[in-house]
């Protein structure tokens, strides 16, 4: 059995914190874009990039050391006050991010970054606070052992005399340098947080011969003036901690003596470290009038940020977790259906503790599946860099605003869901929206606006992607069907049927082959992307307004509340979100439209009725539904279907399993489950199976499902 290797494990560790310190960067510059930031929100933006150099540079991660301190560098001109915030600055940042993300990313994957464009933001970023020397040309890791005089003049004194003095004692032990780490990077981490005066403790290095080359014996004794806590202190050791010894002390200013203006000589590395930190509350503060007050408590004073103590977790032991519910709601469903055939009244103790074991089984599952839930933030801030990007590429103006951000989904849902986002979100920069000039010319802003939202209905969660742009082109994208020969010439198709001409194979509307479109490769892969996460996609369009892409996901790939039912002999499992109300089948209420077409009269209002064993092909479409059970069906788009079943059996939790890639994808079957007396039953999707039965009904030449 081969033994982990510590330093991979606090590799991944790092890579880990830079996706949570990545997503602070992205929240913060989205707060500066809107104009609702206040001064912790620059620092927060610059800690966080200061956070990720230090870490680098502990791994030795040069390109992403070098791109941090230069961005950083920035930032810290902006919190100092020298340099103003516009848009043209946040722009640049939101770039600049972007390049930290792609190094990180590369160094984790190991993959290749393009050096050029990180080079292009380097010169973007170095125009705004300047190049004294050739700092920016040379390694910023560079450690050269120097006897060096600190002198101090009075009025350095005073500086320095507005900063609290840290003293810092740091004691590597010998299993920090079997795990590839350095005191180097460390150092250098610590002086860039302010003026560092450090000397190496020698007190401990034996005699020559008696020297074990495998020990430290080395410590180093650190004076840090600088307006920082504890906490960022301690940052700096997070990927060496239980690795070293190291204490932090906060000293007053009397603690220091200083005698004829100047300080003792000391043998101390020189690093090339970033400019002393600029603390704000030293310098003037000139930022952006929109500058708003920290959250501030009754009393006056600031409210401090408690921030929720996290347990990072491998997935897989959680994906174990999941699979162990499931198996735990199989034997449930076992157990309740063998007490329930054994006549026991319903009053007797093992019927009560059965009633407690399912409540149990339910609490546990709702708890495990919200461990699998994440908020779909990750994924938007994603988004936000398409529309950056694409925005480029056809020099369109857009705003990307999101909605819902901490709507939570299933995890395997969200990883899914980028890649068919990322298509729709390039759609509405390119096609949705209208060029500049036309947007002007029809008295919109300048600047498009794409929508992207989230929110939870009806047990589901609802994704959509909109535009402000001009909405879908029906009669061009009509003759660009023709012209396919995707729709024959004498077709009559409605506006909604227009609009899903979009879902089809090879179906584009752009004019030529760019970097976003019109490679005849999109909509289609889009809505089967959907599909196989048992979802919905449809499109709502009006002209000059916009369009919107709605799609429909369960909240979970794991467990359902279903409601069992038996068509034709055969059982059936119906998400229960799925189903409004279920009634029974009267002359009361039953009424026929034309032969084969059947409705039922509820409350002013005539829904259609459907053969739930004859869409299924169990069988011929009954001759009477009199005294059949109906289930009436919610659909996305706000319309009622009924399909009628043979009988209702239970409703209960069942477990989701998919259907391999060899089982015929069949119209409305999503996936399949075992039922407690171990029976397989499938899983239906009732919207698609009306769909599909609205589609064979229709005496159009051509219908296309939405």
């Amino acid at each position: 059995m081969s033994t982990p290797d510590p330093m991979a494990e606090i590799r991944a560790s790092f890579f880990l914190e830079c996706e949570e310190l990545l997503e602070a960067m992205q929240d913060g510059l989205q707060q500066m874009d809107d104009g609702t930031f206040d001064e912790e929100t620059i620092h927060v933006v610059f800690r966080a990039v200061h956070s990720i150099k230090g870490g680098a540079g502990a791994f030795g991660l040069e390109s992403l050391v070098r791109f941090a301190h230069r961005y950083e560098s920035t930032l810290d001109t902006v919190r100092s006050g020298s340099l103003e915030i516009d848009p043209t600055l946040i722009k640049l940042f939101f770039r600049a991010t972007d390049q930290v993300s792609d190094l990180v990313h590369g160094y984790r994957d190991e993959t290749e970054v393009p050096q050029l464009k990180g080079d292009e933001l380097i010169a973007e970023l170095d125009k705004y606070v300047g190049t004294n020397d050739d700092e920016g040309n040379r390694p910023e890791i560079e450690f050269k052992p120097l006897g060096l005089t600190l002198d101090f003049d009075e009025e350095d004194v005073s500086d320095l005399a507005q900063d609290p003095v840290f003293q810092i004692y740091f004691a590597p032990n010998a299993e920090m340098f079997e795990n590839g780490n350095d005191v180097y990077p460390i150092l250098g981490a610590l002086a860039g947080l302010g003026e560092c005066v450090i000397t190496c403790d020698t007190s401990k290095l034996p005699e020559l011969d008696r020297l074990a080359p495998e020990t430290a014996y080395l410590a180093w004794n650190i004076e840090l003036y600088a307006q920082v806590d504890e906490a960022e202190i301690s940052s700096m050791f997070e990927f060496v901690e239980g690795l070293c010894t190291f204490t932090i002390t906060k000293s007053g200013r009397d603690d220091l003596s200083i005698e004829d203006d100047s300080l003792p000589a000391f043998e101390m590395p020189v690093l090339d470290a970033p400019p002393p930190f600029q603390s704000p509350s030293t310098t003037p503060q000139t930022l952006s009038p929109q500058l708003k007050q920290a959250p501030q408590s009754p009393n006056g004073k600031v409210t401090p940020v408690v921030p929720k103590a996290v347990v990072r977790v491998d997935l897989d032991r959680i994906e174990r977790l999941v699979n162990l519910v499931g198996e735990l709601v199989i034997n449930q469903a076992m157990l309740a259906q063998s007490l329930q055939g054994s006549g026991l009244s319903p009053h007797s103790d093992a019927m009560n503790g059965l009633e407690e074991f399912q409540r149990l089984t339910r609490d546990i599952q709702d708890g495990v599946m919200m461990i699998r839930a994440q908020p779909v933030k990750s994924l938007f801030q994603r988004m936000s860099r398409i529309v950056r990007e694409s925005s480029a590429a056809v020099n369109k103006d857009v705003r990307l605003v999101t909605e819902g951000e901490n709507t939570e989904v299933d995890k395997t849902v969200i990883e899914r869901l980028a890649d068919p986002l990322t298509h729709m979100i390039r759609n509405a920069v390119d096609h949705g929206l209208e060029r500049t000039g036309d947007r002007l010319d029809a008295g919109k802003n300048g600047e498009g606006i794409v929508r992207l939202s989230a929110a939870h209905r009806s047990g589901r969660v609802v994704i959509e992607v909109s535009d402000d742009g001009g909405g879908i082109d029906r009669p061009r994208v009509l003759q660009i069907a023709l012209d396919k020969g995707l729709i024959s010439a004498d077709s009559t198709l409605s506006d909604n049927e227009i609009d899903n001409l979009l879902f089809l194979p090879g179906f584009s509307t752009a004019s030529e082959v760019s970097d976003l479109s019109g490679r005849g490769v999109g909509m289609d892969v889009v809505r089967t992307s959907i599909h196989s996460l048992g979802g919905r996609i449809s499109i709502t369009s009006k002209p000059g307004i916009g369009t919107t892409f709605s799609i429909s996901l369960p909240l979970t790939l794991a467990v359902l509340d279903g409601m069992v039912v038996e068509v034709a002999g055969e059982t059936l499992v119906i998400p229960l979100n799925t189903v409004a109300e279920t009634l029974t089948i009267t002359v009361y209420n039953l009424a026929s439209v034309q032969p084969g077409l059947d409705v039922v009269h509820m409350r002013g209002e005539f829904v259609p009725l459907y053969d739930l064993g004859q869409q299924l092909g169990y069988r011929e479409q009954k001759k009477c539904y009199l005294d059949s059970v109906a289930l009436l069906i919610s659909q996305e788009d706000g319309q009622l279907g009924a399909l009628v079943v043979d009988e209702i059996q239970d409703q209960r939790q069942v477990v989701i399993k998919g259907l391999d890639d060899t089982f015929y994808r069949a119209p409305g079957i999503a996936a399949a489950t075992i039922l407690g007396h171990g029976q397989i039953a499938l899983i239906l999707d009732p919207s698609d199976i009306i769909a599909s039965a609205v589609e064979a009904q229709s005496t159009a030449p051509f219908k296309l499902e939405a």
